[in-house]
């Protein structure tokens, strides 16, 4: 099932997100027949000989701004984030146009996919996204000590190394799973670094654990910033800081081999 945004603004992609910030917060769900008539001219553009199936969709209170599409018996049932609703038509088009091009496998506008992410990106929305990710969204914690590696004591040994032991210690958890896709993450809205289950082994050296938990908290010293409509995740400073981990080679042919 395509889906509209992930936490970078991103494309739509083309997978139903499953986990627990995508989905609805609440039973709200609304509908406008000017965000179907958007839909109808832009499935009209792409599929000009084809007949518009019945359409069914609706705004919901996500815990994102996750949005999905999908063509169940004939009919196209499509989720939008209420984030989005109160956006201008032309960003409405630009949303119709992607996911009704991934579902079909059509080529993408470039000037639509830029007038999304420029929306997406802009402060006044990255505020509210992250506002509603904070009040409607719950964070699933394990816990910091694990069987081999303490994630507290890693953290406090690289302030002090690293960072002059100025930077506050977020929540800090491993991952519920052993997650070989996602080995760590920071998630802002909830200041909370969770770092994948698949580490806490024996056989784990020291400098990969302190690696990840070290490019993790570089995102509390250089948080994401909006440059020309973009979200700026890894600036300059951020890599030139992450270029001074001293085991960076030995650390990055570890996670190579997982």
């Amino acid at each position: 099932m395509p889906t509209l945004f992930d936490p970078t603004p991103a494309l739509p992609a083309t997978e139903h997100r499953t986990d627990s910030s995508s989905k609805p917060s609440a039973a709200k769900s609304t509908t406008s027949t000017s965000i179907t008539s958007v839909f109808e001219e832009q499935y009209r553009e792409l599929r000009p000989r084809a007949p518009i199936p019945p359409l069914d969709i609706r705004f919901r209170r996500f815990t994102s701004l996750n949005t999905t599409i999908r063509l169940r018996e004939g009919r196209l049932h499509v989720r939008l984030s209420d984030l989005l609703e109160s956006a201008p038509e032309t960003v409405h088009r630009a949303i119709a146009h992607i996911l009704l091009a991934k579902l079909y496998k059509k080529p993408i506008s470039a000037a639509h996919a830029d007038r999304y992410r420029r929306h997406v990106s802009s402060e006044p929305v990255s505020r509210q996204a992250e506002l509603v990710r904070q009040t409607r969204g719950r964070k699933r914690l394990s816990t910091s000590a694990g069987r081999h590696y303490d994630l507290h004591e890693i953290f406090d040994a690289l302030n002090t190394r690293f960072f002059h032991g100025l930077l506050g210690r977020p929540t800090l958890t491993w991952s519920a799973h052993h997650a070989r896709r996602m080995l760590g993450h920071y998630d802002a809205a909830h200041n909370t670094i969770v770092v994948s289950q698949v580490f806490d082994r024996a056989d784990t050296p020291r400098c990969a654990i302190e690696y990840l938990l070290y490019h993790e908290m570089l995102h509390l010293k250089h948080p994401v910033r909006v440059k020309a409509g973009r979200r700026c995740v890894h600036s300059r400073e951020f890599q030139a800081e992450e270029r001074l981990f001293p085991e960076l080679d030995s650390a990055m042919a570890y996670l190579k081999r997982l």
